[in-house]
């Protein structure tokens, strides 16, 4: 009998959930709370109204409307233990457990853990005393520019310094100015590491891993990196630049690693594991690990996924995957990209109409809503990041080429976006090759 599935969150990451999930025979319907203007009737899926912060009523609500299946997107829910809490009411959830989402929820467990087991990473040491940090960003025989706030601070609590005054700097701000709230009551320096950034994803089932394809993010809000730091502005998915044998590499020493380090202590880790990676002349080490699919990283990876996710995520509750490992597209490649309200990553308006969505779907895009909701029936911004506009194609160079015509059709008045998401990859597939 095909099931109800209820996603959790109201991003781009959750609007591209629902679109996979209701792709399945074995879904009836995905509903979407609190969901945005994309999830609010289309085809199989809509948005529904239940409290989401109070986890009784939740599991109560997927009770009485015969919810099968719960999908937590972001990552707050997680930290606060509503898999946990739902599980033990009898509602099957997808996601890891409070304990093993500290993974994401405490840089400075995460980095303890890391250095347990033998993982990876750049030198580091936390603080809750800022003089105490400024002394070890001057006394450090390292660059100790990257100053972190431990906790959860919406992708924003990472400054990379561009001196030692500017790392006392950002200690400051986040341990006396209290910068990023209960998020920053302790700090993480660490080592300026060098490289190229890559996210490697993979799904867990407490035992085994099933990476999905390496795909790489863009933080700069500006084309050529520059400008602010954001939650993101666009990802492409694969990343020729990282081999086969890199791609072994991730697998061995930095994933299953891991899921083995949390299911020795206690917190077997069953969900999406994302672990973010600097390819530095060393080796792959690990910049931050996420508990969940990444913001835009899952609308690139979703369009790829040849296998039926529903059928994955039970797969994976149930500690079949290295039975059923999911399947991808082969020779195809996706790029996203995040069309975001003038002024964000600061203030920005909200309320302003989008035109053009339907002449994007003409273009055989997928736009991914993220800040929209329905005002007198118009779809209109109601946030920072406002949609990702998604292509697949044979090659990225199409892909993007793709997704810039989209963007010219999609638009509201002061959209900020990028046009050259994916610029490292095609600049490396140019490179002359030697036969």
């Amino acid at each position: 009998m095909a099931e109800r599935v209820l996603v959790i969150g109201s991003g781009g990451r959750e609007h591209a959930l629902a679109w996979k999930l209701a792709q399945s025979p074995l879904v009836q319907q995905v509903l979407v709370a609190p969901g945005n203007a994309g999830t609010s009737s289309c085809g199989k899926i809509s948005n529904s109204e239940v409290s989401v912060s109070n986890h009784a009523i939740l599991a109560q609500y997927c009770k009485d409307h015969n919810v099968g299946l719960v999908v937590v997107g972001p990552e707050v829910p997680l930290a606060a233990g509503m898999v946990d809490d739902l599980m033990a009411a009898g509602v099957r959830s997808f996601g890891p457990s409070a304990k093993a989402a500290q993974l994401e929820a405490s840089k400075s467990f995460s980095k303890s853990f890391m250095d347990r087991h033998g993982i990876p990473t750049a030198r580091w040491c936390s603080f809750t005393d800022a003089q105490e940090a400024c002394n070890y960003i001057q006394g450090a025989d390292f660059p100790a520019l990257v100053v972190k706030a431990s906790g959860l601070a919406a992708g924003k609590g990472v400054i990379v310094a561009a001196d030692r005054e500017q790392a006392c700097q950002a200690v400051r701000d986040i341990l006396q100015d209290k910068a990023f709230g209960l998020a920053g009551e302790t700090v993480v320096v660490e080592e300026l590491l060098e490289g190229e950034e890559v996210s490697c994803l993979c799904f867990s089932d407490g035992s085994t891993v099933a990476p999905m394809p390496p795909a790489q993010d863009h933080k700069r809000l500006l084309d050529g990196d520059q400008g602010p730091n954001t939650g993101g502005m666009g990802a492409y998915c694969p990343t020729p630049q990282v081999s086969e044998e890199l791609l072994l590499q991730v697998r061995e020493t930095v994933l299953q690693k891991t899921v083995d380090g949390m299911r020795q202590e206690g917190a077997p880790y069953v969900g999406v594991l994302y672990a973010g990676l600097m390819l530095t002349k060393d080796g792959p080490k690990v910049l931050e690990f996420n508990c969940r699919f990444g913001d835009p990283e899952c609308q690139v990876l979703l369009p790829l996924l040849k296998s039926d996710l529903y059928e994955v995520l039970q797969d994976t509750l149930q500690g079949k995957l290295a039975t059923n490992p999911p399947a991808w597209l082969d020779k195809s490649a996706a790029v996203t990209v995040v069309v975001a309200s003038e002024g964000y990553p600061g203030e920005y308006k909200k309320g302003v109409e989008i035109t053009g969505l339907a002449q994007a779907k003409e273009l055989d895009l997928q736009v991914f809503h993220a800040g929209t909701a329905l005002r007198e029936g118009r779809v209109v911004t109601c946030g920072g990041r406002v949609l990702t506009v998604t292509a697949v194609r044979p090659d990225l160079e199409s892909a993007l080429q793709c997704v810039n015509r989209g963007l010219d059709a999609v638009s509201f008045p002061g959209a900020v976006y990028r046009r050259d998401i994916g610029h490292r990859a095609i600049a490396f597939l140019r490179q002359p090759r030697c036969v």
